[in-house]
């Protein structure tokens, strides 16, 4: 029964204590119902195959922390499930990256609890949840929202703990900036509380890299009343010259590189083989969206559609224009990102690099999108060193992603490196930027710059938060946070950063699977190319 030791699963049949689906191991190497039934992987890339050793299901936090302890004791690694969108596959990948088996997954699909507090609004929920549930619920909940993303099979777990952008973020920050409290089972098998007030050092650890400091099995959420009305807008530039598109691009990032754009604008272009789309979503009436002069701004097409809907309207259109209900599907990709900060954006001559480069490469697929995507607002009003996440100084950014057929080949991962490299290449400074990658877009590529590139200079206040809460490291997955070697695990050392560090913003630089690879917003413009393009794959590679 796999790699598993007799001691560890007479441990783990004791804390299911006769529970049905409990818990699964793997009858032989790579063996495929153990792989469908239990360990789900949501990349099936080869690189990142994965092989946990055993997936639990708990019910209670009480389980959670029994199995934590079995683990430890056993010698094995944990990392929590909860959406199961991690690019990598953090869930099920150890310490040697996806191929290793020395983890232990926890499914937390049972913890579905919600409660909402109709004095303080205040909603508690299960780290089970994933989104379109979550928006349902607090809808049904006194009419109720908060910021998160648009895929509604994200886990709320990962979703909320490693950052959360979406739609809604630019008004109220991101998903991890609505959670005032969680519980959480740390690596002793404690069952403890985080908040700014208490444990308030795992806090903010929690909130940007929750991988690595626990499991949580429960959030208390702030939340805000729905908006009345939204506009949802798209304009459509397909079909033309892929190197004259950097004119579309360039007066779309001229109106997103204003400071002072309205908060309740939305924004993304979506480059695919076809051209280009700008799509997105205005939160206010026809009549608002028209005063702010927006529409003035962006390229003009005969090809457009705004349409007024109300909240819910708005959260069930973004799913379902952008084909997210498919999204939970797993399959073959790749994926590169990365972070602009204002100073950062794009000049003209690298715009039309950039559309040079994709007019002239093979791709090594048909199925390819690359995403820039509107940021900053209320996401930036935060200190860069209040939470674990630390993009509080970006503008937008940038994912690209590719399906493999029947694997990603290596010319398609040629293909959107080298579009990386170009891209990347045209930042000043980019050795001082702070953290340049969101942890949320998982690149199973980066090896050892990984911590760096998603926490920035959060990371050496992390290492010592892990010291203290997790010195022998046993949440732990390939790019998770490592402890401080020179911290002891009782000195206090890991209080909040914000408590004794600058509260600018701009000061400073910046996995749970709960790492749950936050949004998967690329799956419309590949449900999209494949159904509208496969008979033209022959002339698109």
């Amino acid at each position: 029964m796999g790699n598993q030791s007799s001691s560890l699963q007479t441990c783990l049949k004791d804390v299911c204590a006769g529970q049905s689906n409990c818990v699964g191991y793997a009858a032989f190497n790579n063996d495929p119902i153990y792989q469908l039934s239990w360990v789900k992987p949501y990349n099936l890339d080869s690189s990142a195959a994965v092989s946990p050793v055993a997936v639990v299901r708990p019910k209670t936090v009480e389980q959670v922390a029994g199995i934590v302890k079995c683990a430890a004791a056993d010698g094995k690694k944990v990392q929590a499930k909860s959406g199961g969108h991690s690019y990598g596959t953090h869930a099920a990948a150890g310490l040697g990256g996806p191929n290793n088996t020395d983890v232990i997954t926890i499914d937390m699909v049972n913890f579905q609890h919600f409660s909402m507090d109709n004095v303080t609004w205040k909603a508690t929920m299960g780290s089970g949840h994933q989104l379109g549930d979550v928006s349902q619920k607090l809808h049904d909940n006194g009419g109720r929202a908060m910021a998160h993303g648009v895929c509604p099979g994200v886990g709320i777990g990962g979703h909320a703990t490693i950052g959360g952008l979406g739609a809604m973020s630019r008004q109220w920050g991101s998903c991890l900036d609505h959670v005032l409290e969680v519980e959480v089972v740390t690596a002793d098998g404690k069952i403890q509380r985080a908040s700014e007030e208490q444990n308030s050092d795992l806090f903010f650890a929690l909130k940007g890299a929750g991988g690595s400091f626990g499991v949580i099995t429960e959030f208390v959420m702030k939340t805000h009343p729905e908006f009345g009305k939204a506009v949802q807008y798209m304009y459509s530039f397909t079909f033309r010259s892929m190197r004259e598109q950097w004119r579309v691009f360039k007066a779309w990032q001229d109106l997103i590189g204003d400071p002072d754009l309205d908060r309740r604008f939305g924004s993304q272009i979506i480059i695919t083989p076809l051209g280009c789309v700008i799509e997105g979503t205005f939160y206010g009436t026809q009549d608002e969206f028209d005063a702010t002069g927006i529409v003035s701004k962006l390229p003009s097409t005969r090809n457009s559609t705004i349409q007024v809907t109300d909240w819910m309207g708005a959260v069930i259109s973004n799913a379902e224009r952008e084909a997210l209900y498919v999204s939970n599907l797993a399959a073959p990709f790749y994926s590169k990102s990365l972070g602009f900060r204002q100073q950062d954006l794009l000049s003209e001559d690298a715009i039309k690099d950039m559309f040079n480069y994709i007019a002239d490469a093979k791709t090594g697929t048909p199925i390819w999108s690359i995403i820039f995507d509107l940021e900053g607002g209320a996401i930036n009003d935060i200190p860069m060193n209040a939470t674990a996440y630390a993009h509080r100084d970006k503008t937008m950014f940038y994912q690209s992603y590719a399906v493999g057929i029947p694997q990603v080949s290596s010319t398609t991962r040629k293909f959107l490196t080298g579009f990386h490299d170009r891209v990347a290449a045209s930042i000043k400074d980019r050795e001082n930027s702070g953290a340049v990658l969101y942890a949320g877009y998982v690149d199973i590529a980066l090896g050892d710059a990984a911590q760096k590139s998603y926490w920035g200079s959060n990371y050496p206040a992390l290492q010592r938060i892990k010291a203290k809460y997790d010195p022998n490291d046993v949440f732990r997955n390939y790019q998770s946070v490592r402890p401080d070697a020179n911290a002891k695990s009782d000195d206090g050392s890991g209080s909040s950063p914000t408590q004794s560090g600058t509260s600018d913003p701009q000061a400073t630089g910046e996995s749970n699977d709960e790492n749950l690879g936050s949004v998967s917003r690329p799956g419309w413009a590949l449900l999209w190319l494949w159904l509208g393009v496969s008979t033209m794959a022959p002339f698109l590679f």
